[in-house]
């Protein structure tokens, strides 16, 4: 029983520390429940009303009180799903995005606040806590060595996207050292001088290790592209790529792009799947002599 009354006093502090029983979460008109369909909306370009329902684990009739909610509010569109009429789609309106933005922000700053009052070891005492528990009492498919995280790059990370993309090209498809060149030129380009409000990297880490790669940067004022998606084959399947560009995807965003750019193969099948989920489309396809293939070159863009 003592180990009972220690989880249940630790989910009292930790409600409270997180404001999770306050009517107006982070000081907005939204519940915490609600600030988490928002976060999850706010993910990509529209999302199915029963998938949405199973990530959260929600009842029904709560989350069709909340779409109410929101639409009155004018901050999400339903719409029929073009795929199965049974089906209904939810999308956020420029007031939903702004909306998510806004709690998104609010969150960060506070959290910045609590990690901010510890020390260097500390905060991996308390980082470290928090992925044992998640990982001890996520569902099977979150396993231990299964969560997967996004984080800003480590010292060290950059050459790895380098190193990897290399490899992995070279190991899938033959790509020659060209390849691993032109990462180079992106990845030091980035290095040696971004814009840190507009331009962004981010490495998916599994079990504490390094398993995929994006970049956002800058075009134009109002164009931003997306880089250097990469997904090590021992981690497809847990959603890393689509994460990551859903991420990539929210950063732009907010940082006040208008349209999101990227560059792909036509061979790339499993990118460019994802990239089809997230709302892109194809404008442009033209074969090309790329690092020692005949290839056909695609340009893809999403209006933010």
């Amino acid at each position: 029983m003592d180990d009972i009354a220690t989880v249940r006093a630790f989910n009292r502090f930790y409600t409270n520390l997180v404001g999770a029983l306050q009517d107006e979460h982070l000081h907005t008109p939204y519940t915490l429940t609600e600030a988490r369909v928002l976060y999850e909306l706010a993910a990509g370009p529209g999302r199915d009303l029963l998938d949405l329902r199973r990530t959260l684990d929600l009842d029904p009739g709560y989350l069709t009180r909340i779409m109410t909610r929101f639409t009155g509010d004018g901050l999400v569109i339903q719409s029929r799903s073009e795929t199965d009429g049974r089906r209904r789609t939810v999308t956020l309106t420029d007031r939903g995005r702004a909306a998510a933005a806004t709690l998104d922000a609010r969150a960060t700053e506070t959290i910045g606040a609590m990690l901010g009052k510890l020390s260097g070891a500390d905060r991996a005492r308390l980082l470290g806590a928090m992925g044992t528990i998640t990982e001890l009492l996520g569902p099977p498919g979150d396993a231990p060595g299964r969560i997967v995280v996004l984080r800003a790059p480590h010292p060290g990370d950059l050459g790895w996207i380098v190193q990897r993309h290399g490899a992995v090209y070279a190991a899938e498809h033959g790509f020659d050292g060209t390849f691993e060149a032109w990462v180079a030129r992106i990845v030091a380009d980035y290095a040696t001088g971004h814009d840190p409000a507009r331009e962004a990297v981010w490495i998916a880490d599994v079990a504490g290790e390094p398993v995929g790669s994006i970049m956002c940067v800058r075009v134009d004022d109002t164009t931003a592209k997306l880089r250097i998606l990469l997904v090590e084959a021992a981690a497809r399947g847990l959603g890393v790529g689509g994460r990551l560009v859903g991420e990539c995807i929210r950063f732009a965003r907010e940082a006040g792009y208008a349209r999101m750019v990227l560059e792909t193969y036509g061979a790339m099948e499993a990118a460019r799947r994802i990239y089809l989920r997230a709302g892109f489309t194809m404008d442009s396809a033209e074969p090309v002599r790329a690092h020692g293939h005949d290839l056909v070159k695609e340009s893809w863009s999403l209006t933010l």
